[in-house]
């Protein structure tokens, strides 16, 4: 019996099939430029491959070669007389640019790289990918190591920064005097929301090792007055009598019986008058093959790989919210899939 040859129609699918299986080799060289800090080298000028490699301690043919993959990515471009130039794309991988996600790239590509290859062991038993590779869970990595402690909050700072404008523009926040971000990190939102309105104090409430390196950003933006800085834990304890709550990207890390612990420490903490802000995304009833369902796909995943947790639907975020006592007073759609979400008791 004689072959068939595949289709027109056939190679196409195979074609874009194997672009997604392979889609990994993207992650990795993105990361590898962005840890060895080529594109701060090229924020200079056009350099030749060796003479990167000179700077990152590098073999030059294999870096040439990293460079030609980056090029088809649209990270650098080749001139014509070999030398590498950044695109404005891959001068979001610069340490200091604005808008910068090097971290993010660094941790995605280093810090839970091993995690999504044990998918197929949390698709099975519901565990986290990360209690199945290390033996511990959610956040526990971070103050054991305080280098990917570092570099898991400054992506989270850089992630945030994405959707900090459409926060600070969509809710009046200058109606309050006193706000609490309950798990702000670095205080990348805070401040933005501070610096918005001058009337405005704040409290940066997270574990040690995320607020540690606040002050000086804090400083830089000139909201240190107005901003107190308090450690602890979110499932015991936080700041009370705060007009408003903002709890961003912090539900998803956790399942529903979590979730409700967290949400019943904000409710002990809050006034009659007090309101809640939880921003987080928010994933349709059914799943499309489209661009914004597949950033949302993605990073429901990465919540299941990495804490057995969840992202959620607005009915979902209803029924958690009501179980605590709060009651959805609207939902403000922002940019990147997200949604501000606000609840009173």
């Amino acid at each position: 019996m004689s072959e068939v040859d595949p289709s027109d129609d056939v190679l196409a699918q195979a074609s874009r099939l194997l672009e997604i299986v392979n889609g990994s080799w993207m992650t990795q060289a993105t990361r590898v430029a962005a840890e060895l800090g080529v594109p701060d080298l090229l924020a200079e000028g056009p350099r030749s491959a060796e003479d990167l490699a000179a700077a990152t301690h590098t073999h030059a043919p294999s870096l040439y070669r990293l460079l030609r993959a980056l090029a088809t990515l649209e990270i650098c471009r080749e001139r014509e007389d070999g030398t590498f130039e950044l695109t404005p794309m891959g001068a979001l991988l610069r340490s200091d640019a604005e808008g910068s996600l090097r971290s993010w790239t660094i941790y995605w590509g280093r810090e839970v790289w091993t995690e999504w290859g044990h998918l197929l062991d949390s698709v099975t038993t519901g565990r986290s990918a990360r209690e199945i590779v290390s033996g511990t869970s959610h956040f526990d990595p971070l103050r054991q190591n305080p280098s990917r402690a570092a570099i898991f909050n400054a992506a989270m700072a850089e992630h945030t920064r994405l959707t900090t404008r459409g926060i600070v523009s969509g809710y009046e926040f200058a109606e309050n005097s006193r706000i609490v971000d309950v798990g702000g990190g670095y205080g990348e939102l805070l401040a933005a929301v501070l610096v918005a309105n001058p009337t405005v104090d704040g409290v940066l409430f997270d574990l040690p090792h995320a607020i540690e390196k606040a002050p000086p950003y804090l400083e830089k933006c000139g909201v240190a007055g107005r901003c107190t800085l308090l450690s602890g834990n979110f499932f015991e304890e936080v700041p009370a009598n705060a007009d408003v709550y903002v709890l961003k990207n912090v539900l998803h890390d956790w399942d529903d019986e979590q979730g409700h612990d967290i949400l019943a420490t904000c409710r002990r903490a809050m006034t009659a008058s007090s309101k809640l802000l939880v921003i987080e995304r928010l994933v349709p009833g059914t799943m499309q093959a489209e661009p914004e369902h597949r950033l949302l796909a993605r990073a429901d995943l990465h919540m299941l790989v990495a804490h057995a947790a969840l992202e959620r639907t607005e009915s979902h975020f209803r029924e958690l919210l009501g179980s605590a006592g709060f009651t959805i007073s609207r939902v403000t759609p922002l940019a990147m899939g997200y949604s501000l979400i606000e609840a009173v008791p």
